[in-house]
């Protein structure tokens, strides 16, 4: 919502002719007049708002350091079922459940359509904005009194705050000078100063982050065990106390206290838009990095201390190492030259040498896997059928050796044996990061795409041998193709005509603008 200058009044908004005071929680009466002058919050939202459930608590601690002022009030405004159970966990005023002519009329004004929604008006009662969760969430109390002037006060001091960026300016807190371990051990930060500090945020509702957190702890240890100067600092968005000390219970680092306002401001800082995200700090305090954790999958401990220089000698040597690809280097380790059948026949990775060979990062108790390997399947048996030079090895992603061989059964080429470690490394080799994926290496053991899954899924067998020749090729048969559809079509799916808009798309050239294709 965007911030407006408009004038009200609090007796207008707030009152009608039957009515001309508010309610406490406690059932008594304040009369609006009594409000006049103050800073005033209407808090739009309702108990069913998992949103409004979370923010409710904050705008709580927040309205406790500001209504001693004399100067500030909070009005809610809900149509919620339960609204005397919702109010009474609350601190300020509300307008009454009963009243919805005057609740619609508040919705229309200030045009409500999300919750929650905090709108702030001045001593006037003028509009000062219309975003005042953002606020509360950013800046809590220390953004009072809402005003254009005092938001770019407190940006301007974040960015002095940058320029002389150290570990206490971002971490310690007038109450808090501290961060916790397990146990609920308090750690000063001033332990930490001169040692490179990793800010973790995560979650232990996030499917990435429960995914991530078994790597970045092995990570942590191995640098632990060598001695470096490294620290992990968990900084938690989970919904409640206990979510967080059952997945900090998992952690042999650090943490800020759970709730604490710290998180939200470095969520800020940092600009975070994701989870699990890793910022990296040097010795000095300052930011090294904040992507940090494709760093972690993509290199592992080689990537410490995370610097420049390290950067550039881990792309230095991963282009020797691209220069110098075959197959052998990819699928061979020291412990074994071969790869299996589904009957469990070894094959040796020489007998690859000279041929196309897809790498197939799947899982069975992925559906988008088991939706596109029947695909693959055909296409698999449409080039071998063909007599071309093709052959694909699985790379299992599957939690246990049974359920590897129950997916592989469907499969007619090669695969790594289960649980191998060659698996982890080609997936940081080729940066993957969801299944199915499908990469090609073409016969002289160089990567050709790591897309052959889209480019199945749109040419199917026409796609071999997934170069950038071929492709072309294909891009062409299908400028050619696409001059031969009718530029209009009618479709008994359709109401309206249907133009040719590009090769096979068409859209509607009626009002609604409804794409559809040749074939639907």
């Amino acid at each position: 919502m965007a911030e407006t200058d408009t004038q009200h009044s609090l007796t207008s908004l707030l009152c009608t002719e039957e009515r001309d005071f508010l309610i406490r929680n406690n059932g008594e009466q304040v009369k609006v007049e009594e409000v006049e002058g103050k800073i005033v919050g209407l808090y739009f939202s309702a108990h069913w708002c998992p949103p409004c459930s979370t923010f409710t608590p904050v705008l709580s601690e927040v309205y406790t350091k500001l209504v001693a002022n004399g100067d500030f009030e909070i009005v809610l405004v809900s149509d919620e079922k339960s609204f005397e159970e919702y109010h009474n966990i609350m601190p300020w005023l509300a307008l009454p459940f009963s009243d919805k002519q005057a609740k619609e009329k508040l919705d229309q004004e200030f045009d409500v359509e999300d919750i929650p929604t905090l709108i702030f008006l001045d001593q006037k009662c003028k509009t000062i904005s219309t975003d005042g969760v953002s606020i509360i969430v950013d800046y809590g109390a220390e953004a009072y009194p809402f005003s254009k002037e005092r938001l770019a006060e407190l940006k301007a001091e974040e960015e002095a705050i940058r320029l002389s960026q150290s570990l206490n300016s971002l971490l310690v807190s007038p109450d808090r000078d501290f961060v916790i371990g397990n146990g609920d051990k308090k750690v000063p930060i001033l332990e930490l100063v001169g040692k490179t500090v990793c800010l973790y945020f995560s979650a232990d509702w996030c499917y990435k982050c429960r995914v991530f957190t078994p790597k970045l702890i092995q990570f942590y240890n191995d640098l632990k065990s060598r001695g470096e100067e490294l620290e992990i600092l968990f900084i938690s968005s989970d919904q409640d106390t206990e979510s967080f000390q059952e997945y900090f219970g998992s952690m042999p680092w650090l943490a800020l206290p759970y709730g604490d306002k710290k998180a939200n401001y470095l969520e800020r800082y940092f600009e975070i838009e994701g989870i699990p995200t890793l910022i990296v700090l040097g010795s000095d305090g300052k930011t090294l990095q904040t992507e940090a954790v494709e760093l972690v999958m993509d290199h592992g401990v080689e990537v410490y201390p995370f610097t420049k220089e390290k950067l550039d000698e881990l792309k230095a040597k991963e282009e020797i190492i691209r220069a110098a690809q075959t197959m052998e280097s990819l699928l061979v380790s020291d412990e074994r030259d071969f790869v299996i059948t589904n009957s469990g026949e070894k094959v040796p990775v020489s007998e690859l040498t000279g041929k196309t060979v897809g790498l197939y990062f799947s899982a069975h108790w992925c559906p988008p896997c088991r939706g596109f390997t029947p695909k693959l399947v055909q296409v698999y048996n449409k080039l071998k059928e063909n007599g071309e030079a093709f052959e694909i090895v699985f790379l299992s992603s599957d939690n246990d050796q049974e359920a590897f061989e129950e997916y592989y059964a469907s499969m007619p080429w090669l695969a790594l044996p289960f649980g191998d470690k060659v698996k982890e490394d080609l997936s940081r080799y080729f940066s993957i990061k969801g299944i199915p994926s499908l990469v090609i290496v073409g016969p002289d053991g160089k990567t050709v795409t790591t897309d052959a899954r889209n480019l199945l899924s749109v040419h199917g067998a026409k796609a071999y041998p997934f170069t950038d020749a071929r492709l072309v090729e294909l891009e062409k048969e299908m400028e050619v193709a696409a001059k031969k559809y009718p530029k209009e079509i009618k479709s008994d799916l359709h109401e309206h005509s249907l133009n040719l808009i590009q090769r096979k798309a068409y859209i509607c050239d009626g009002w609604c603008q409804e794409e559809g294709s040749a074939s639907s």
